[in-house]
């Protein structure tokens, strides 16, 4: 290994310091802190205590002409995601964007499209569950077609209470013009990314969206959206932050099985030995009586197998971090790579387009001129916030 990998941390908030403490114990072998930078200088002192030989600076910019970094990481609100991604790249700085990758799609399309221009930086997002060792074996599993294609997929994913009070934090948590949205761009990008890694991007989604439905906020805070992958394949996702006992449950039902995904821990994995549309055309209706009471033997029919891993706190982000840098050292592919953190951004945008016009979107060609529209009309309502009238590059030195 030639060297490790200096990163520079933008944000020095809850992510950006944990990040900058598994980079301390040991947890990336490959990086180092290069330098930590925030524009609120009580966090000044803070680093100075904890990382004491780490340049701090308050201007990002500034950080990326200082020579003392490699890379840099976004831990910064949404809408500033692309905007730093595209500053790293200009001055042939690697980028690691935080999820979601921004807040609407044309953004994200901006920031993809330099990324195309620097081939020889690397670009990723922290999408950390594509290192969960459960997600990672279910895309193997889906990829290998061994449940077969899809027919119908569902993500029940309602453990993200949030009181009222988490809310009243600050002017800017739940709001248009300062988070983009709600719980699809605040707490479920990770699914929403899982979701497309391992069933496939669907054609179009309808959506049934509750805007301070139990919060006293604009945002959305429970969503229930339905897919359609085509050739009749549909999918359903339902989260929502007012559901205090909460639910974690994905399930992907093939044509020759099904995959039972429980609180993101345990997997059951049911294989059938022919097609069910073949046990369907040649099971006589004795052999259904005996499946229905219970009578048959079910391992004629299907094997069922459970998966669960461990998976320590901490290790899931710290493999991203890990890999992006092995990516930079000697090219190891990257496990989520930047050009992804779209895909997750095109359906949340198109979930909420879908509730405010009460029309199907596709996701192919989603009017994104509309979106941007009726986004502005949101943060103009809000009157905290300017309205979105210039592209991510002009702001950038």
């Amino acid at each position: 290994m030639a060297h490790k990998v200096k990163l520079g941390i933008i944000g020095f908030g809850t992510q950006g310091s944990m990040y900058a403490k598994f980079i301390k114990d040991g947890m990336v072998p490959n990086m180092e802190i290069g330098a930590i930078c925030d524009i609120d200088m009580s966090k000044k002192d803070v680093a100075k205590v904890a990382y004491p030989e780490v340049p701090f600076y308050e201007d990002y910019i500034e950080m990326m002409e200082s020579g003392k970094i490699d890379a840099v990481i976004t831990a910064v609100p949404h809408y500033l995601h692309p905007e730093m991604g595209i500053a790293a790249l200009k001055h042939d700085i690697h980028a690691l964007v935080e999820k979601p990758a921004g807040v609407y799609t044309a953004q994200v399309k901006e920031l993809n499209d330099y990324a195309v221009t620097k081939p020889e930086l690397t670009f990723g997002i922290m999408f950390n569950q594509r290192n969960n060792p459960l997600y990672k074996k279910l895309k193997e599993i889906m990829d290998n077609g061994e449940i077969g294609k899809v027919r119908h997929t569902s993500w029940i994913i309602t453990t993200w209470w949030r009181p009222q009070p988490y809310y009243d934090q600050s002017e800017w948590r739940a709001t248009w013009g300062g988070e983009g949205g709600g719980v699809l761009v605040n707490q479920a990008p990770h699914q929403l990314d899982l979701w497309q890694w391992i069933c496939g991007v669907p054609e179009s989604v309808y959506s049934k969206v509750a805007y301070g439905f139990k919060r006293n906020i604009a945002v959305e805070d429970e969503v229930t959206a339905v897919v359609d992958y085509g050739n009749g394949a549909t999918g359903v996702f339902v989260t929502a932050t007012h559901d205090i006992i909460g639910t974690d449950r994905f399930e992907i039902l093939g044509d020759k099985g099904k995959i039972v995904v429980e609180d993101s821990l345990t997997a059951t994995v049911t294989r059938l030995k022919k097609e069910e549309t073949e046990l369907s055309e040649n099971m006589d209706m004795e052999d259904v009586a005996k499946l229905f009471m219970g009578q048959m033997n079910v391992e004629e029919l299907y094997t069922t197998e459970t998966i669960k891993f461990d998976s320590p706190w901490g290790e899931q982000h710290s493999g991203v971090l890990e890999n992006f840098a092995a990516n930079i050292l000697d090219g190891t592919p990257l496990l989520a790579p930047g050009s992804d953190g779209i895909k997750g951004v095109r359906l949340a945008n198109a979930i909420h387009l879908s509730s405010w016009t009460g029309e199907e979107v596709s996701l192919a060609d989603m009017d994104e001129d509309l979106y941007l529209e009726e986004l502005n009309k949101r943060i103009k309502e809000e009157g905290k916030f300017a309205e979105i009238k210039s592209n991510v590059s002009n702001s950038i030195v």
